[in-house]
């Protein structure tokens, strides 16, 4: 048996939120928000983070600063079962931090980078990354000193006979190089957004992304917000409705998302209950805030969870 179910490589910071703000920020103001939260950010430390909790062995690697932000984020992915051994600490150097500033229905996102700069392929133990069933990797444009050999860490995974994942998120350079399309030719599932998929396909609508991507990857899995989740794999398409919930913070369903598909895909389920278990845990991340809140409440995680089984069965709640 392997070690792990599945081996992150990523970005691991934290996430500083500020709720209640007005509308409108001017120049010059000091304007006051109703609410704050600090959690654990970052969308691979938030799949890792919530993968975990939904009872997949997780390890996971990644660069943090000697500093108390970098203890905070460690420990809240060791309290959730994550294994942080291959977590380097590199001396001088600062953890990143995102601050968020949800706006009506959009928010601002503002990331200081930090160590998610510093990490290198020189920090990655192979054998380490090996040793699970699955290899995922989160945030391909931040990770810059690593991105130049991300497309050979993916091809050697895949000759290591494991079974493998990407989400890019966002491109904040807006470039979409073709660097990526390198690292997708040892890909088995996609994982983008609708803007991402488009953003690299260079379509303006989803369906030609769809057409696009499936060329190049096996299984191309398309967030869709409020619309849910589309799935491609070769000429078949599924398709599975957002959960019905009241949310109360969207920040890292994209990442729990990925947590509840890729639980069910290793447990070899099909592609339509991936898809409906993804969207069951992105649901579920909404209901508290931050992205990782609600998976760490056991009791809340469980009901919930059952509960939106038993809907997709056709039972009552």
């Amino acid at each position: 048996m392997k070690r792990f179910d599945v081996s992150v490589v990523g970005e691991l910071n934290s996430d500083m939120i500020l709720y209640g703000l007005p509308q409108t920020l001017e120049p010059e103001r000091e304007h006051l928000a109703a609410d704050f939260s600090m959690t654990l950010g970052s969308s691979s430390a938030i799949f890792a983070h919530n993968l975990a909790l939904l009872g997949s062995r997780v390890g996971f690697t990644s660069a943090i600063g000697d500093d108390p932000l970098g203890k905070f984020c460690v420990g809240r992915l060791r309290e959730s079962g994550v294994d942080v051994s291959e977590v380097k600490v590199l001396a001088g150097k600062a953890t990143g931090v995102t601050v968020i500033l949800p706006l009506a229905k959009q928010r601002r996102i503002l990331t200081y980078l930090g160590t998610t700069l510093d990490l290198q392929f020189a920090h990655l133990d192979l054998n380490y990354l090996r040793s699970a069933s699955h290899f995922h990797l989160s945030s391909f444009f931040l990770l810059r000193a690593l991105r130049p050999r991300i497309p050979e860490l993916f091809s050697q995974m895949k000759e290591s006979g494991l079974t493998t994942s990407l989400d890019t998120n966002d491109d904040p350079e807006d470039l979409w190089a073709d660097d990526v399309k390198s690292a997708l030719k040892s890909v088995d599932i996609f994982l983008p957004n609708e803007r991402e998929a488009c953003k690299l396909a260079r379509t303006a609508d989803v369906q030609s992304a769809l057409d696009v991507l499936s060329e190049l990857v096996p299984i191309v899995v398309v967030k869709c917000g409020p619309e849910g989740a589309i799935a491609r794999r070769g000429k078949d398409q599924f398709r599975a409705p957002c959960m019905p919930v009241e949310p109360v913070d969207t920040v890292g369903a994209g990442d729990s998302f990925n947590a509840g598909f890729l639980h069910k895909f290793i447990l070899r389920a099909n592609l339509e209950a991936c898809l409906e278990y993804g969207n069951a845990v992105a649901a579920l991340s909404t209901t508290r805030a931050g992205g990782t809140e609600a998976l760490r409440d056991r009791r809340h995680r469980e009901s919930f969870l059952q509960t939106s089984v038993s809907r997709s069965k056709g039972g009552s709640p």
